[in-house]
This record gives structure tokens, sequence and C-alpha cells, in this order.
């Protein structure tokens, strides 16, 4: 029995004692964010599927996961053997968590999860999907913490305050316009749990969730106080002094639940897709909850114009690092012994040097085949070596004070197919594209895709994942409430239309299994265009300034406009980058961002 097998007998050992017929496992901590701490990582605990997104549903006979398109092939390959069952989201045939527990629970059946991992609304609609079952949930059974016997601590990681020089909004104003927005829907109490928010609330930034520079707390707001839930350790006598002066009052992390359970007769402002069930099960009846999206979440989206200028300085940084990257890469290739995880530790390096705080996420370093997999990650000890042949994709982004950046490059380490080159300039003419549409206010990124997917499409070809998604701002690479799609996903929450301010991806790309991957990210900014008499129109500029490698390039597939765009933004990663370089590099960047036609 392999190891997998074991905790899941152990799991369903404990189910039989409580009575269960399933138990659900999400990917989720207790503020439903993409990224977990190693405490919360049950998921992966008990299936060994360690993607950021997917959710398990153990049975008394039978184990499966839900995941996206993104980790297919990854999860595939980690479930092998476990005895864990992959189930495709979105693909035809497969049934949705609600479907197959609709179809496979015995009437009066026991459903059991942690509440604190689940979000009110999700508990909502599995209550209503599973009525004619007279399904029951137990929702205080956290079971895999009963048998995670050496299962992490909770992070509780110093805070500190992000100077308003980067923020160019102080949390006082921030504050006044959340209790004023409050006020529009008459709500008396504002619960909010999700941690970008109340960090960029604050103003404060912690390290509570890898390369995510939040803080684990909760927060309840109301016309004229703030409770701030957290573990009351991690805050100097400075930041405390900094948090009372904005009228915060400290309470202890799990007091939360405590403070909910005392609230009557309050008309309670809350995202039921984001508080946990539990919080919601322990409201009082008397109590009207109003169900919106939290109303920092837009406020957060549209930077400032300080933040936009600071994320331009963040973005020469690291354009900075990774230009010095790829020409190390290009220069040693075949000469110096390099593995997918050594390069990553030496762009890691490299952003250091340039005053990154922290990755954003964890690198994808992507050799051949393996790029093939949206989301693959290295490990050391089981990574690729380098050839001089064939394409590297790396996929990475850095923390700075001055914001969060996130850039796919993928380059030719040597000779490439025809098929490669043909997909490698695909990908890039539907970046480019993108980057340089001109749209009318109103308009979302489901408006916006197909000007990245035409080509593709016209071919045949197709990418399992959405063109693009909002950034923060030194906060989570994954932000909402924007992104860019084809097709409507709701849990995804990333559908708002786009104001000026906003800060999203462009990042199409083309897998094809067991062969290679290829994938060319820039971010952008949406910013005014002009106003016609019919209307508002907007347009992106880029942020992200790094050479695009030129090698695999097939010119005669592109038009006049798509080498004019290339050439274009060429010109500028020299201007812009080159000052920072050394002779041989700065001589080097000049050849490989020179006019191609």
């Amino acid at each position: 029995m392999n190891e997998i097998a074991r905790r899941i007998t152990q799991l369903r050992n404990l189910m039989r004692e409580r009575r269960i017929d399933a138990y659900l496992v999400p990917t989720s901590d207790y503020h439903e964010s993409e990224y977990v701490g190693r405490h919360f990582a049950c998921r992966e605990y008990i299936t060994g599927f360690t993607g950021s997104a997917g959710t398990a549903l153990i049975g008394k006979d039978w184990a499966g996961l839900w995941t996206d398109g993104r980790y297919f092939v990854q999860a595939a390959a980690e479930l092998a053997g476990s005895g864990v069952e992959l189930m495709k989201m979105g693909e035809p045939g497969v049934p949705t968590i609600e479907e197959y527990l609709e179809q496979h629970l015995p009437q009066q059946g026991i459903l059991g999860f942690d509440g604190r991992v689940i979000n009110a609304r999700m508990g909502e609609e599995l209550k209503k999907k599973l009525e004619s079952k007279d399904v029951s949930f137990a929702y205080t059974e956290a079971l895999i913490g009963e048998i995670w016997e050496d299962r992490p601590e909770l992070s509780a990681e110093p805070v500190w305050v992000l100077d308003d020089k980067y923020t160019g909004k102080p949390a006082t104003e921030k504050i006044a316009r959340l209790r004023q927005q409050m006020g529009k829907v008459q709500a008396t109490v504002h619960i909010l749990t999700t941690l970008d928010d109340i960090a960029w609330l604050f103003n404060i930034r912690g390290n509570d969730i890898l390369h995510n520079p939040v803080v684990l707390s909760y927060l309840a707001v109301t016309k004229e106080e703030l409770f701030l839930f957290l573990n009351p350790q991690v805050l100097s006598l400075e930041v405390r002094a900094y948090l009372e002066n904005l009228g915060v009052t400290i309470c202890h992390y799990q007091e939360i639940y405590t403070y909910v359970q005392e609230l009557y007769h309050e008309r309670i402002l809350l995202e039921k897709g984001k508080v946990n069930f539990t919080i919601v099960k322990y409201l009082d009846d008397s109590n009207r909850i109003i169900d919106k999206m939290n109303p920092t979440v837009n406020d957060k989206a549209q930077k400032t114009q300080t933040e936009i200028e600071n994320l331009k300085k963040a973005h020469i940084r690291d354009g900075v690092a990774m230009t010095k990257f790829i020409y190390w890469i290009k220069q040693n290739i075949g000469k110096l012994s390099m593995t997918e995880c050594s390069v990553a530790e030496y762009l890691k390096s490299l952003r250091r040097d340039q005053g990154a705080l922290d990755e954003s996420f964890a690198t994808i370093s992507a050799y051949g085949a393996n790029a093939a997999m949206c989301h693959y990650h290295a490990e050391p000890g089981n990574c690729a070596v380098l050839q001089p042949q064939g394409l590297y994709l790396v996929d990475s982004g850095g923390q700075y004070r001055e914001g969060t950046t996130d850039i796919t490059r993928t380059m030719a380490l040597g000779p490439v197919t025809e098929k490669e080159r043909e997909h490698y300039t695909l990908v890039l003419m539907s970046m480019l594209r993108l980057g340089h549409v001109k749209f009318l206010e109103g308009c979302s990124g489901l408006s916006l895709d197909y000007v990245a997917r035409e080509l593709m499409w016209q071919r045949g070809l197709n990418y399992n994942h959405g063109t693009g998604h909002g950034v923060g701002y030194l906060l989570n690479v994954h932000e909402r409430p924007v992104g860019i799609r084809f097709k409507t996903v709701p849990e995804r929450q990333d559908g708002a239309v786009f104001a000026p301010g906003m800060v999203c991806s462009d990042e199409p790309g083309i897998y094809i299994e067991g062969s290679h991957g290829i994938r060319t990210e820039n971010l952008l900014f949406c910013k005014e265009a002009e106003t016609t008499e019919y209307g508002r129109f907007f347009t992106f500029e880029y942020l992200t300034y790094v050479p695009i490698d030129l090698d695999p390039v097939d010119v005669t597939l592109m038009e006049e406009k798509d080498i004019a765009y290339l050439n274009e933004y060429h010109s500028q990663v020299y201007e812009k980058i080159s000052p920072y370089l050394d002779k041989e590099e700065a001589t080097w960047l000049w050849t490989v961002t020179r006019p191609i036609a």
C-alpha cells in the first residue's frame, strides 16, 4: 500500500466512526486563498497532487480529484498508482462534484468537510443540489488534521507597513471610502476575510503564504470600529501603534468565530463566495446578510497613478534581471551544466540583485516536453537537463516594493523543428495583437480574448487556459476582478469590465503533449485612449520590457502589422533596459532587439 492509499484508509476509518458517507477536501485555507500555506495543504496531503487548484472527494470505496485543464497532464502523473481518479473539469462526460454527489450519496447521507475551508456559497449550492436526498452536513469535522501527525503550524510571520510613497493612498482614505460604500447598501457591519483585501486596506504586508505577502487575518468593520483578528505576536510595537492609530482593535485570530456569534440584528455585508461556511453558519438568524463582492476588490484593482509609476520601475528592475538571465543562458548553453532547477535558482539570484523581496510565485522552468504542462514545476533531483537544442520556457515573477511582476519567455536553445517555429511565431503574434487592441468602455476580457486566439482557431489550435489575469500590487499575482478568457468561468470571478489603472497579463500559448510548450507573456495596464461621440475608448500599455527571442521566429507567417509591433516593442526594450547592462550585455541586446524587416 502506498502512502496516499494509507492516508485515505485512515481517513475512511474516521469517516466510518463519524458515519460520514463522503468527505470533501478543497485546496483552500480559511480565507479562500488561491495559494495556501503548508498548514492548509490538506488536499495535497490526501491525494499527492501538488497543483494550486483542485478538490478531492473521498467516498467509502472511491476517491476522485477534480482539477482544470492547466493541470490535466501533471495531475495524471502525480495521481498514478494512488487509487485517486482524475476528474477532468469541463470535459465531456465528466460530472461536477455536485452532480457526482447527487448521483452517489445515499438518501439521508452525510457529507463531511471542514466548514472553515468551504466557502458559504459553495455550501449553500451543495445543500440545494442535494436537497432531494435530505443530505446533512458534518461541517465541524476537520478530519485531515486528525490524521496528519506532522502537520506544519499556522504561519506567524512579521507584519510590516508599506509606505504611502508606494501606494499613493493612505489607509485612512481607503477605510473612509469603504465605510462610504457600506453606507450605500445600508450595511452596519462588513466582514472581510480575503487576505489581499485586508492587506491592501491597511497598507500592510506579511509573509504568511509563500510568494504572497499577506497576513493571516480576518476583519470586521462597523461605522466606527475596526476589529482585526490575527496572531498578535506578528505585530511589532511600531506596527501595532500604526494600526491602533487607524482605530483598529487587535483581536486573536480565532476570536472571529466568537465575534460573529455575538452579532444580532445587524445588516452584514459579506461575500459568500469568499467568506467561509462556518462563519456564515454561526451568524444569528436575526441578522440580514448583504451578499456582494467586497467593495475593496475594484478599488484595489484600479491602481493609483503612484502605483502605476512604481510598477514601471519594478518592471525595469525585473526586465534587467530577465535580460541578464536570457543573455547568460544563450551564451552558456552547451558549455555549462544547466538543469531546469539550477537555472531557476540563478534567475532568482538575479532578481534578488535587483532588489526583489521574493518571487511572486514558484518559477515554472520547463525544457522541451515538460513545457507542455502549463504549470509544470521542476523538483531538485527530478528535473531535466537543458541541451543546446529545442525550446525552453520560463514563467516567473518578482515581488518588489514597487509592485508585482509576472513574465514568460520561451527561447530556442539550439535548432528547433518547423512546427515549433510555426507555433512560436503564432504565440508571439497573438500576444502582440492583444497588446495593441483598442476597445470601447464596457468591454471585459470576454470581448477581447478573440484578438489573441483568432490566429490559432483559424488553424484548429487552442490553449486550455485564460489569456490573461489581473495582477496585484505587491500582493497576489492573480487578482480579481478582471481577466481575459473566451468563456465565462463564474468561480474565477474575473469577468469585470476594464477600467483605467487595471493591470492584466497577456499570455497566449500552445502546448503539444510529449513535444513542446510555448508561452509568451507580458503584463500591461489599461489606460485612456480617446473619447468620441461614441464613448470612451481604452487601450493597453506594456509594463514588461524584456527581449523576445528572434531565433525561432518565422517572419514569413507575420503580417506587416505584426512585424511593426515587434520592432516597436524591441526598440523600447533596448531603450529602457540597456542603460543597466554591462558593455557585452548591451551589445548583445542591441543585436537581439534589431528590426527583423
